[in-house]
């Protein structure tokens, strides 16, 4: 069933191996995927010595198999045939399990899921066809490896669909906790363990002793502005750690790039893992899945508190925290999140094949999202709120040119409308003429751009209007010592190529400040 070329690359992974795996299987003999998933599982298990897999066959409609390490079950556990962009998910929990994979987190964060208290059962519900949807499986696993009261399992969606339709489950990833909705849709470990925590608590004592870093430069934020500020530190030969919650923020959303200059095309996948690698190139210390619950910028030395017991100390510090998705704000919106509400059109838009949906922006997001999704669905209307869209015209040209999406400008959404479990209709109101009308539907995509991330700063900081952190033409705050840069500042035009020269700026003005003596060595 596997490709020969997947499995000759699998027993390169796995040469390595130091424990024994065994793959227990319980597979319905009614189910009609039972012969695929022997095929499946035999393949796999024949790319090592050190793996086996057994079979147990009953008169149920199982279709699963656990992950154990030298006979002890690890947590982890697959509902359905782990292929398509799972297949790296099954991959991973082996080599995780047996202590490799670049994916597993330091010790902060390892010390973090160990002291997460309570039985915890997750339920993963996926798409094959989702590109998300194995990061969030893959950071659940990772958890159940590194806490025994933790377990996960991935479900495939497509071959459970009774459980789907009775969870009134409308996007993936979609993510349970004891029975209880927890996730849904794009996530990383960062992410998940925060939820994790606010909603289990944890064991003081367990995550220990707080730890101290000291460095010449704190970049908080690892996107377009992050990077380069950590980059060009770097270059000037400054010691400096990043702290972030993931790297190339944002952008990991974006799925199409092709305004950056130089690069033609990209994505925003390439592009965050592209930021990665450069960072490697130079002695930088980064600081992924990290929560930061609070800042003390004033003095000489600056303190940043992340959740879990960091403290990281210096006499500069560049905020690079970036923005995040803009909600519309409207009555049930917040109720319907995941149930008919969306943010990710490309994650969550094959749930709507055939069905009516909006997207409520006109910007080049919104468009794109609209474009995307006329080919699956059977009507797309597009709600702006000016009186003219604000997408590219080659965008807007594609759009129009499109028979099944319907564009309306100087339409305000005032409410989400739903049965009590998934979106029915949303209002809308004419800014022209004030009257409003109901637009029954299936699914709202928002689109409205983002806002800064600029919370941690506001009783220290400058903030404008917008609530972005002020800056001059240098960078500078109002604070010696600080610097902003990318989204979250008040330079204009948020563009992933203004936001690396920003970050490249910010550096130089903190190393500036440094020479000339305005801030300590």
């Amino acid at each position: 069933m596997l490709d020969t070329n997947i499995l000759s690359q699998v027993r390169g992974l796995f040469q390595g191996l130091q424990s024994n795996y065994t793959l227990a299987a319980v597979i319905g003999s009614d189910n009609d995927k039972a012969v695929e998933m022997r095929e499946f599982l035999n393949d796999f298990a024949s790319t090592s010595d050190r793996l086996t897999v057994t079979f147990v066959e009953d008169e149920s409609h199982q279709l699963a198999f656990s992950l154990l390490k030298d006979g002890q079950e690890t947590g982890i556990r697959f509902r359905g045939i782990p292929n398509g962009h799972e297949f790296t998910s099954l991959l991973l929990a082996v080599l995780n399990a047996d202590g490799q994979g670049k994916n597993l987190p330091d010790e902060a964060i390892s010390r973090r899921i160990a002291a997460i208290q309570g039985e915890i059962k997750f339920e993963t519900y996926v798409s094959l066809t989702c590109t998300n949807c194995p990061d969030v499986v893959q950071a659940l696993n990772v958890m159940a490896l590194l806490n025994p009261s933790i377990s996960n399992e991935m479900i495939d969606g497509a071959l459970f669909q009774d459980e789907v339709s009775r969870r009134n489950i409308q996007g993936v990833p979609s993510v349970f906790v004891n029975g209880e909705p927890f996730h849904t849709g794009r996530g990383d470990l960062g992410e998940l363990l925060q939820k994790l925590e606010d909603r289990m608590g944890s064991s003081e004592t367990a995550i220990g002793e707080p730890i101290e870093r000291t460095y010449d430069v704190v970049v908080l934020g690892g996107g377009p502005a992050g990077a380069s500020a950590a980059i060009y530190s770097a270059r000037k030969g400054l010691h400096v750690g990043i702290i972030a919650e993931r790297i190339g923020g944002q952008v990991k959303d974006t799925v199409g790039i092709e305004n950056l200059i130089s690069v033609p095309q990209t994505t925003g996948a390439q592009l965050a893992a592209d930021l990665k690698e450069h960072i490697g190139r130079y002695e930088i210390d980064v600081f992924e899945n990290r929560k930061i619950d609070r800042v003390v910028l004033q003095g000489t030395q600056k303190r940043v508190f992340v959740r879990g017991g960091e403290e990281f100390v210096s006499p500069a510090v560049i905020i690079a925290t970036g923005a995040s998705w803009r909600r519309l704000n409207v009555e049930e919106e917040t109720r319907y999140i995941g149930h008919g509400v969306h943010f990710c059109p490309h994650c969550d838009g094959p749930f709507y094949r055939n069905k009516n949906v909006a997207v409520i922006g006109g910007g080049n997001s919104g468009i794109e999202a609209a474009i995307d999704l006329a080919g699956i669905c059977q009507n797309v209307t597009v709600l702006e709120f000016a009186d003219k869209l604000g997408a590219d015209t080659v965008l807007q040209e594609k759009a129009h040119s499109l028979g099944n999406v319907d564009i309306f400008v100087s339409s305000q959404t005032t409410a989400v409308l739903g049965d009590g479990e998934k979106v029915t209709a949303i209002r809308v109101k004419d800014r022209n003429t004030d009257t409003e009308r109901e637009i029954k539907l299936d699914g709202v995509f928002v689109q409205i751009g983002l806002s800064p991330n600029s919370d941690l700063f506001r009783d220290q900081l400058e903030l404008t209007a917008r609530r972005e952190v002020k800056i001059d033409e240098t960078n500078r705050t109002s604070l010696p010592g600080v610097y902003a840069a990318g989204d979250v500042s008040s330079v204009p035009y948020k563009q992933i190529v203004i936001a690396m020269g920003e970050g490249a700026k910010a550096a130089l003005s903190a190393f500036d400040d440094r020479i000339r003596g305005l801030i300590a060595q």
